[in-house]
């Protein structure tokens, strides 16, 4: 009869402390959420789940608070930093790992994890006292006067260019997540194997249509994982945001106007919340940025999975 192996007194504590340290997450998660909906309670009393969410109010001085308007700054910058982030950081993965000589590898890796390593204040300051004014002497007015006109689009360029705005924060947080996405894609484009690009090499492919027939599509579930790492570090970023994005709270069409985002109003306002409506509010926001977070990391997770499961077979 086969006999099952004995654990030893080591495998046992082993065993323990990797499951303690397994459950902690979901303990802590747990904890995180539960403050949340106890702190925001009488916010989500008095003003309830949908028109909180769709209220543009914002008053602390009669408590009428309303999340629309953080909300659409929030999605609007996260969108348009990962529309700018993406080729960028796909395009330097390419590059190092296709088309790069082997002495500028190094160094562009370096320099790539240099930049995750930035601290955000640091991407803030900069933000404000450098980019700004590249942003509102030269890019932006050169946008309105390329776009102002054009039927849709020119909605968007709209206004007077100052540099603290929704396209700066968005331009802010495309360059904090570009290593995150650039760093996962080249090490997927690196698993692809040597014999399979070498066989197309041999068939006559270019370097083009290897890199977009064999080493894309072999490594496209990496790729995807580090768009949503990324996509997470955008939604949570607070500091670098805040230096150059202003406190709007409105809904406007123009990437030239400041706006607000949830992180932003909760550094901003914290400190300033001196009433239990508004403390509670801002408690509220927290907890709408926390279940944003959960959702759209949960619906990334299905696609990724179902993706694995398609390759799979």
């Amino acid at each position: 009869m086969p006999t099952t192996p004995k654990k030893n007194s080591v495998d046992t504590i082993f065993s323990s402390i990797t499951a303690v340290s397994a459950f902690s997450v979901i303990i802590l998660i747990a904890g995180i959420l539960y403050t949340l909906v106890d702190e925001s309670y009488p916010a989500i009393e008095k003003f309830g789940i949908w028109n909180f969410l769709t209220s543009t109010d914002w008053d602390p001085v009669r408590e009428s608070f309303g999340a629309l308007t953080n909300i659409y700054g929030t999605i609007l910058t996260t969108f348009l930093s990962l529309m700018i982030a993406i080729p960028v950081a796909v395009g330097i993965a390419i590059f190092v790992t296709e088309i790069s000589p082997n002495f500028l590898k190094g160094p562009i890796g370096a320099a790539i994890e240099l930049l995750a390593a930035i601290p955000s204040i640091i991407y803030g300051m900069w933000g404000l006292f450098t980019l700004t004014p590249i942003m509102s002497r030269h890019i932006e007015p050169l946008l309105k006067s390329i776009f102002a006109d054009v039927p849709f689009i020119g909605i968007l360029f709209q206004g007077t260019p100052m540099g603290i705005d929704i396209l700066t924060a968005s331009v802010i947080l495309s360059i904090m997540i570009i290593p995150f996405t650039a760093s996962i894609s080249r090490d997927a484009f690196n698993l692809t194997p040597s014999i399979v690009k070498e066989s197309a090499y041999a068939l006559g492919a270019t370097k083009w249509e290897v890199v977009k027939n064999i080493v894309i599509p072999y490594s496209k579930l990496g790729v995807f994982g580090g768009i949503v790492l990324s996509l997470g570090r955008a939604l949570g970023e607070t500091m670098a945001v805040a230096f150059v994005l202003g406190n709007n709270h409105r809904i406007t069409t123009s990437l030239f106007d400041a706006a607000a985002t949830i992180t932003v109003t909760l550094a901003n306002e914290f400190s300033e919340a001196d009433t239990d409506m508004y403390f509670s509010s801002l408690y509220y926001l927290a907890l709408i940025l926390f279940v944003m977070s959960f959702i759209t990391l949960a619906i990334a997770k299905f696609f990724l999975l179902r993706a694995e499961r398609k390759y799979s077979r």
